[in-house]
């Protein structure tokens, strides 16, 4: 299974205890965002408001099923709201 390195903004670290970052093991943004909310459950407010995800530098905000790879990197965000 791969293991990834998950960073996030800020705002987003009080709901995980202060980390500035994870490794965790997920063969896709869903599995880990499913791993990250069991053990962040805070993560959840986020999660609600609307988070976006990159990959390496590329956003998936719609497609969760996306693959993962060994050694990606993945960052989490606000998801930006258009206007």
């Amino acid at each position: 299974m791969p293991l990834v390195k998950v960073s996030f903004i800020s705002s987003f670290r009080s709901a995980l205890d202060g980390a500035e970052s994870l490794e965790i093991q997920a063969k896709t943004l869903r599995e880990l965002m499913s791993k990250l909310l069991a053990n962040y459950p805070r993560m959840q407010k986020h999660l609600d408001e609307g988070i976006a995800l990159a990959i390496n530098g590329e956003i998936y905000r719609d497609n969760w099923d996306v693959e993962l790879k060994d050694g990606a990197e993945v960052f989490l965000m606000p998801r930006l709201q258009g206007g």
